[in-house]
């Protein structure tokens, strides 16, 4: 989630993004169409494509039929749906991102497919052709293309989302689908190399523009990051933890963002200073009315995480607290709402950045966390109700500067 101004910002660099796309996908056509005819390395295309046609066997044909099959509209059209629905459906929750990024990839590739080949008109290859050619250009190659925004976008997201390693095994294969969808393509008769080269940077291209528009809440902050911080070239030196205190923990960390509490110059403010105290790899989430605290729950019951950054006021401090309580991930603040009296009480600066400046360089300490639960109807607590006190000391860890001068009283357990 984005506030309204960087999400307009957004779908404006969406459509210019794609619009430039496009308008080089057509000049690449049109070049190879017309200024590199009869000039290498075009010339060899037409030898390599005869020789592909003159040593073709049953084995070849049946399986360069199926890789043509699985990346033809029919079986894209099939797996996408299926992927899609896969990842709104399955548990813990619907990935309303990820499945759009999916989908959209696909059907935008197709729509910048459309456009070129309407406008360069390119003949197939001249030889005997193993599909039914369809009334498009040869070149891009839409098969080629739709592979890399689907195979390529799944890929993607088993980066991104999947822990462990045999994730990079599960991309990698997913990556290997669309040269060897190409390479049947060439084979069959349908295409020149060029076509299929066409199309794998029409997929790439795809992934890219809209990877920035709907994963980019996922890896860092919105807005762009501030001068000096990685990402513009320069490489801060990490900053070292103070003495007698555990240097801060490695692995991800996942920033819970207030969108109006964290506007865009604190959040990038935010990005920085992790990437100076050693935490490149940021996931970040936004808080909503259904989800106040964003896909907090999700990315830890993934596995590694290895420090939680509340960004906002004392209610995302809350939701965030209930969600790490007990699993030894600590929380560190950054105080940018109306009250912040946790971060008050434990004696962290009113200024969020600086407060997680001080914290990054401190330690982990354990403080008591409560949970209260009522059989009363709603808010409303009659002379019959109950109001449980559940107390769990030292169970929620957080990132502080010193040792907190007063914790926080500690209640004991009942009724």
């Amino acid at each position: 989630m984005t506030t309204e101004n960087s999400g307009a910002a957004r779908r404006s660099r969406l459509v210019w993004l794609l619009a430039a796309q496009t308008a080089l996908m057509v000049l690449l056509g049109l070049w190879v169409t017309r200024g590199a005819v009869g000039h290498w390395p075009l010339l060899l295309e037409d030898r390599l494509v005869q020789d592909f046609a003159a040593h073709r066997s049953p084995v070849g044909d049946g399986v360069t039929a199926g890789l043509s099959l699985l990346a033809g509209t029919e079986g894209i059209v099939a797996v996408t749906v299926l992927c899609v629905a896969a990842l709104l459906a399955l548990p813990p929750a619907p990935r309303w991102a990820q499945a759009v990024f999916l989908g959209a990839s696909v059907a935008v590739q197709s729509a910048v497919f459309l456009v070129v080949t309407f406008v360069v008109e390119r003949p197939r290859p001249d030889v005997p052709q193993l599909d039914g050619a369809p009334p498009t250009s040869s070149f891009p190659s839409g098969h080629v293309g739709a592979s890399v925004a689907l195979y390529g976008g799944l890929a993607v997201l088993v980066l991104r989302r999947a822990r462990g390693p045999w994730r990079y095994l599960a991309a990698g294969v997913l990556l290997l689908v669309p040269p060897a969808v190409g390479l049947s393509r060439v084979y069959r008769g349908m295409h020149h190399p060029s076509d299929v080269l066409g199309g794998l940077l029409n997929g790439a291209a795809v992934l890219l523009v809209l990877g920035s528009v709907f994963l980019s809440d996922r890896g860092a902050a919105d807005g762009p990051a501030p001068k000096g911080t990685p990402g513009d070239g320069a490489a801060a030196p990490p900053v070292p933890a103070r003495p007698g205190r555990p240097r801060p923990a490695r692995g991800s960390v996942v920033v819970v963002r207030h969108p109006h509490g964290c506007p865009d110059e604190l959040a990038a403010e935010v990005r920085a200073r992790l990437h100076r105290h050693g935490f490149p790899d940021q996931r970040w989430t936004s808080t909503t009315v259904d989800r106040p605290s964003g896909d907090l729950a999700e990315e830890c019951a993934a596995g590694g995480v290895g420090l939680v950054v509340a960004c906002g006021g004392d209610g995302t401090v809350r939701v965030c607290a209930d969600v790490v309580a007990g699993t030894a991930i600590p929380l560190a603040l950054v105080p940018c709402g109306t009250g912040n009296l946790l971060a008050r009480n434990l004696g962290l600066p009113s200024d969020p950045a600086t407060a997680l400046d001080e914290a990054l360089a401190g330690g982990d300490f354990g403080i008591d966390v409560g949970r209260v639960e009522s059989d009363g109807d709603g808010d409303t607590m009659t002379g019959d109700s109950r109001l449980t006190v559940d107390t769990e000391p030292g169970g929620l860890r957080i990132r502080l500067p010193r040792t907190p001068a007063a914790a926080p009283p500690h209640v004991p357990d009942g009724t």
